[in-house]
Formats: C-alpha cells, sequence, structure tokens
C-alpha cells in the first residue's frame, strides 16, 4: 500500500444533522416506513442495532447490524433538486431516510470497511445502499430507483463497533481504512450495477470480507458464479 497516498485520503468531517424516525403508515395496502425523519439537536445514543429513537419499519429488508446507520451526502442533493425542482422533501435533509447528513463522504470517497469514530461511537462502512421501490413511491416519481442506479448516488450504511452518544456537529474521524481498492462507487457498480462481467476474482475476494454486510457476500458469491 501507498501510505503517502493512504494518509492523504484519510477524511475528516462534521456531522450537519442526526436524524431519527419511527414506522408510520406508508401507503394504503397497511405499507409501514420510518423512510421520514426528523432531524434532532441533542445527543442520541447509537447502539448495534441504531439510534435510540429511531427504528425500521420492513425488518426483512431494512435494520440490523449491517444497516445500522444510513448515511446519505449532503452533496448529491444539488443534483435531485435539479432533477425534480418541485419536490419540497429535498429543500431539508432526510429525503432518502438516512440517519446522517454531511458533506465529504460521497461513495467515490467513502471506502468499504473504512472505520470512523463519531462521537462517542465507532461506526464502520459496510456496503451501499441498494435503492428499493419506496424512494420512488415517497418522491412520487417512477425513476428514482432508477436514477440512484445509474448514478452511484446510493448513500451508505454502517455497522457500529463502538456504541456511544452521538450528536449534530461531532466530527467523523477516519481511524482506519481496510479496502483502498473498494470506494463504494466501484463496489455498487460490482454487486448492483450490473458491471460484474469479468470480475470473478474480484466478487471471490468480496464474499469473504467480513467488512461486507453479510446480504452482500452472498450477493457476491452468487454473481462470481456466472462472472
Amino acid at each position: 500500500m501507498n501510505l503517502a497516498r493512504y494518509a492523504l485520503a484519510m477524511i475528516e468531517t462534521t456531522l450537519d444533522s442526526l436524524l431519527v424516525g419511527m414506522p408510520k403508515l406508508f401507503r394504503g395496502d397497511g405499507e409501514m416506513s420510518a423512510i421520514a425523519k426528523h432531524p434532532v439537536d441533542e445527543a442520541v445514543e447509537l447502539g448495534p442495532f441504531g439510534f435510540a429513537g429511531n427504528q425500521v419499519g420492513d425488518l426483512l429488508h431494512h435494520g440490523g447490524r449491517d444497516k445500522a446507520v444510513h448515511l446519505y451526502p449532503a452533496e448529491h442533493y444539488g443534483f435531485w433538486k435539479k432533477k425534480y425542482p418541485d419536490i419540497d422533501l429535498l429543500n431539508r435533509p432526510g429525503a432518502f431516510g438516512e440517519n446522517l447528513s454531511c458533506t465529504g463522504l460521497t461513495e467515490d470517497r467513502l471506502h468499504l470497511g473504512d472505520i470512523f469514530r463519531l462521537g462517542e461511537a465507532v461506526i464502520e462502512c459496510s456496503h451501499a445502499r441498494q435503492p428499493c421501490w419506496k424512494l420512488n413511491h415517497y418522491f412520487g416519481r417512477p425513476d428514482v430507483m432508477k436514477t440512484v442506479v445509474k448514478t452511484t448516488r446510493s448513500g451508505s450504511y454502517f455497522r457500529v463497533l463502538e456504541p456511544g452518544k452521538v450528536r449534530a456537529g461531532d466530527k467523523f474521524v477516519q481511524l482506519d481504512r481496510l479496502h483502498p481498492d473498494w470506494p463504494l462507487t466501484r463496489l455498487f457498480e460490482v454487486i448492483i450495477g450490473g458491471k460484474h462481467k469479468g470480475q470473478g476474482a474480484e466478487l471471490r475476494s468480496l464474499s469473504h470480507m467480513p467488512a461486507l454486510a453479510e446480504t452482500w457476500r452472498n450477493r457476491a458469491t452468487q454473481l462470481a458464479r456466472s462472472s
């Protein structure tokens, strides 16, 4: 590893907004979702399964240790507001159901296994976010999910290595970078974006990386068989 290059890549930024939410009725068939979140100013306890006062509506596809915390880069909001200028959701953080909003942690800068101290807690990047139909429904547009995949503006998930209190204004201080060859843009393109052909060796390597979320390790194994 080029240590000089690695040192330059280390990230330090500030948590602009901390958001939490509880499941609410999402559509008329009884579907529940906690995608609607609100900012909190006080310190909030972050445990292995997420922030106090924050839950998920779909335990099958959301939540768990590998998805304890969702971050969406504030930089992306300019793109989305230009695409959907009439959607009020985009005038404030939380449109993508994120818990953490900040600049500096876009998918090209953030890597699988990046470890940060945030407030009292220590968190590790476990994978990018795979978009689902709920974004289309929440925005009232049919192509949000498709656009996320096309542009890799996915956001990211973190697991909690050390619990502790976190509040808006706390610093993200990077402690380690486990996989400098795997920025989330590349990881997303290979696992979700259809660019897995010819990547058999890489996929087999991913399938054995403890830092990668279990669901994505399983998908890497499946994709490797056809690559």
